[in-house]
């Protein structure tokens, strides 16, 4: 429990870098930055882009008026930003540009991109000083955490950074060896996370690699859970595109259609796969069995995991979804597939079904257990996903553990230390 004294201290500032904040992805940053405050953080949001995004959850319009936009400052005032610094402390610029360059090499993006990673460094540096802000944590391992690690070679405020995966995992370019091995720590949010950061590292190193769960709002946790062993609903919350296995579905329900089975699948979110989905639906004659409803609130997508049966997420890459710990708060058995941290949360035959990735016929296995699942067992996964979900993704207690990192790292610099 914060005592009143750590609550007011001045110390406890932190900046938080993300590349688009709010957005409707990325509600777990939200609670996370909340909770932390609820400990006596206060917290200076900065987001590169994002600014006009279009936003569906009332928190997170709220959130956008307390976020300072990066790019919002415009080309001219980045680029002052960069000729200020590199008059001031040209030593530290150059080292800077320095290590920008290196990132060029290689890289998927175009070098230009780095130069501009290096401005937003610059422009970020007096944003800081201003409010004397010591510690800057990013969330990604792509730009935000690039943008971190150029503030602290221009300033010396330290930075530190939260992986999520699995594109992270995936992209060598972006050189995440370097960003760790300068960074004060690491955060992976599942043992499988942290085990693909120990790839990019020398084992020396592997200490810095912290793991913190992605924690349930509060307010899903208060829900008292519903079991519909009625319904014959199923639901798949996420983004429309080529990692969460949405196409396969598609050929799994067409499957089901076809033995006359009684079900019905709901897809909450939209995405690049939204157009050949919708084609699947006409296709595979679906219409009426399948529904896309696109982005929903917070609250819309709580009522749609509450009418349905389970959440189905069959997920070709991942690292790991807060989807399927919601749905496990609420009562809900889930059914995914075995990848990244998945097998971590969810137990096969106790909390949900598990099936091989990428698999249609063991899709449509699960489906049909689940389907047939009388309503006894059917509440028996519920009170299992339920705690299970409780017990590992709390969210008082892993923001207690991620401030207990910060605190190491900002009340080891003396009050009056100057950032160069």
């Amino acid at each position: 429990m914060t005592s009143p004294q750590e609550a007011s201290n001045p110390r406890l500032r932190l900046a938080y870098l993300v590349n688009q904040y709010p957005k409707v992805s990325h509600s777990f940053i939200r609670r996370e930055i909340l909770a932390l405050e609820q400990l006596g953080w206060q917290i200076f949001r900065l987001s590169i882009r994002g600014w006009e995004a279009k936003l569906v959850d009332p928190e997170d319009i709220i959130e956008r008026g307390k976020t300072v936009f990066v790019l919002k400052a415009g080309a001219l005032k980045l680029l002052l930003a960069m000729i200020a610094l590199a008059v001031r402390s040209p030593y530290r610029f150059f080292a800077a540009l320095a290590l920008s360059i290196r990132m060029m090499q290689p890289s998927d993006r175009p070098i230009i991109w780095h130069l501009i990673y290096l401005a937003e460094a610059c422009w970020i540096v007096p944003q800081l000083r201003q409010r004397d802000i010591s510690h800057i944590h990013a969330h990604f391992g792509t730009n935000p955490a690039e943008v971190a690690m150029l503030v602290h070679e221009l300033s010396g405020i330290s930075y530190s950074f939260t992986i999520h995966g699995p594109d992270e995992f995936d992209t060598r370019s972006i050189h995440l060896a370097e960003k760790i091995k300068r960074a004060m720590f690491v955060v992976a949010v599942s043992s499988f996370g942290r085990s693909q950061i120990f790839r990019f590292l020398e084992q020396k190193d592997w200490q810095k690699v912290k793991v913190v769960h992605c924690g349930i709002d509060r307010a899903f946790a208060d829900l008292s859970p519903v079991v519909t062993s009625e319904s014959k609903r199923l639901v798949c919350v996420g983004r429309l595109c080529e990692q969460k296995g949405q196409l396969l579905l598609m050929e799994a329900a067409a499957v089901l259609a076809k033995e006359k089975r009684e079900f019905e699948l709901i897809l909450v979110g939209d995405g690049e796969h939204r157009e050949a989905i919708e084609r699947l639906i006409v296709e595979h004659n679906l219409v009426g069995k399948v529904k896309v409803t696109g982005w929903a609130s917070a609250n819309r997508v709580k009522e749609e995991i509450l009418s349905a049966r389970a959440l189905i997420l069959p997920s070709f890459a991942e690292g790991l979804p807060v989807v399927l710990m919601e749905a496990m708060i609420l009562g809900k058995p889930v059914l995914s597939t075995y990848i990244a941290g998945i097998p971590e949360l969810v137990i096969h035959g106790k909390t949900g079904w598990l099936f091989p990735a990428g698999s249609k016929d063991d899709m449509v296995s699960a489906i049909r257990s689940c389907l047939d699942t009388s309503n006894e067992v059917l509440t028996e996964m519920a009170g299992f996903a339920r705690a299970r979900a409780l017990e590992r993704h709390n969210q008082e207690e892993q923001a207690q553990k991620l401030s207990d990192l910060l605190k190491s790292v900002v009340q080891r610099r003396p009050h009056n230390a100057r950032i160069g």
